[in-house]
Parts: structure tokens; sequence; C-alpha cells
């Protein structure tokens, strides 16, 4: 099974710039499942339901969380109702929505997972890896592929490890820079610590530099906007093993207009 895997798309542009791009590189690659962090797609940051609406629209399958996906509360029914769109599933129980999704094709069904770390995190999650460990416990599908939503490189890393050759994949999303980590651990876990951004690449993480300037240099409040430069697609596709749930491939992904 081929899988498509798109780093955080960020503002209207980014879903703009997916609706032009995605189609065609589904078809080229022969894509059978593609997974699009979502938890940005809205202006002023997280995920409003028309923009869910239109990232399903043009072609993403399940749509990944973060920490941003409940700062919208017109999202928490969508949560609800649309089961395809995720939340982190160690935020507790009592949230809208769930963190576990299943695509089924028939003869094989795909896992997907939304998870959020705590390191560097205000009001951290429950563990990654305790519910992680509690989710596998009920999968029953050898193909599982981890949205691991975390700011440290090491956690990402570390949760990896202690769950190589138990899930398909784990893809970092977060950070918004496309990392050049990718790699098949021992075990055959797929692994890249940041599948990077679908937005404004001439940015920092999709806002107008001048905005983050203002905030780091002077210590001024300042509302953030986003920049107004050339979007990119960032991710990457995964060849999996529909048996075995072993990653045969793993390859980034960098598109832009020539």
């Amino acid at each position: 099974m081929r899988v498509l895997c798109i780093g955080d798309v960020v503002s209207p542009a980014g879903i703009s710039f997916l609706r032009r791009k995605l189609p065609r590189l589904k078809a080229e690659l022969g894509v059978q499942a593609t997974i699009v962090n979502g938890e940005n797609a809205s202006v002023g940051n997280g995920l409003l339901p028309a923009d869910a609406e239109a990232l399903f629209a043009v072609g993403a399958d399940v749509v990944t969380g973060g920490n941003h996906t409940l700062q919208r509360r017109e999202i928490l029914p969508y949560l609800s109702e649309h089961s395809q769109l995720l939340r982190p599933a160690n935020l507790p129980e009592s949230c809208s929505g769930g963190g576990v999704y299943e695509l089924d094709f028939g003869s094989v069904r795909l896992a997907v997972i939304s998870l959020m770390g705590q390191v560097f995190f205000t009001n951290p999650p429950d563990s990654p890896f305790a519910v992680l460990e509690r989710l596998l416990r009920q999968i029953t599908t050898p193909l599982v592929l981890v949205d691991f939503h975390a700011e440290s490189t090491g956690e990402k890393l570390t949760l990896a490890h202690a769950f190589d050759g138990r899930v398909s994949a784990i893809v970092g999303t977060h950070t918004h820079v496309l990392t050049a980590d990718e790699q098949i651990l021992p075990q055959g876990t797929g692994y890249i610590s940041d599948l990077g951004m679908t937005g404004p690449f001439c940015s920092v993480l999709g806002i107008d530099p001048a905005c983050t300037i203002s905030r780091m240099r002077d210590h001024l409040p300042t509302r953030f906007h986003f920049a107004n430069t050339p979007p990119v697609l960032q991710g990457v596709w995964l060849d999996l093993d529909e048996k075995t749930g072993r990653c045969l491939q793993i390859c980034r992904v960098f598109l832009k207009d020539s």
C-alpha cells in the first residue's frame, strides 16, 4: 500500500495550493491513502469546519490534528460527527472527537492514529507511550500509521524506537520544517521527524517574519498573520507491506511552483 502524508497545512493559501497540486501528485505516485495534518489551516490558527471540508474535498482521506485542533469552538461538533477528522488520542476522553480512524480497503485496513507530545508543551496531554500501547491492544490490522505532533525530535525518535516493528510508520508534525532524516528503523517502522508544511514557504513557519521579529527582538505583543509568499507542499510517501505492516520505502515530497 502506498500512503501519502502531507505536512501541516497552514492558512487558506495552503489549502489552495493543496487543491492545485494534490490530485496530480496522487495520480503520479499511485497513492491509495492520503493523510493530511490540518490543525493550522484556518485564518488565526486552528481549524474551522469549512476548511476541514475543503481538505477532504481536495483529496485527504484522514485529517490529523495537534495542539491547535480544539482552538476554534466551531470545530467541536464537527469533530464529533466526522470520525475522519482526528484530534490527538492522548487528549482527555471528554474532548470532542477521537484520535483513531481505520480506512477500510476491503481486503486490508489502515489505522491512522493522531498523538501529541508532552515535551515543551504547556498543559501537556497524557503519555503518548501509554496511550499508543493501549490503542495497539485494540487494533487488529498490521497497517498502523501514527502522526506524532510534537516539538522535540528526541521525543519523536524515542517513541519511534519504542514502537519499532509494532507500527508501520511514525511521522512527525508540528515544527513545519521538513527534516532530512527519513529512514526505516531496524524492525521495519518508517520514520521522519517532521513532514514540514504546506503553506507560505518564505516565512517563519508560515507567519510573516516581521511579526516574529517584533515579538522576539522587542518583546512586544504582536498579532501574527500569515506570510503572503509563494506556497509549497511538503511531506512523504511510504510503501507499506499489507501482510506484515512493515515499511518498505519512505521518500520526501517537496513541491513548489516552477
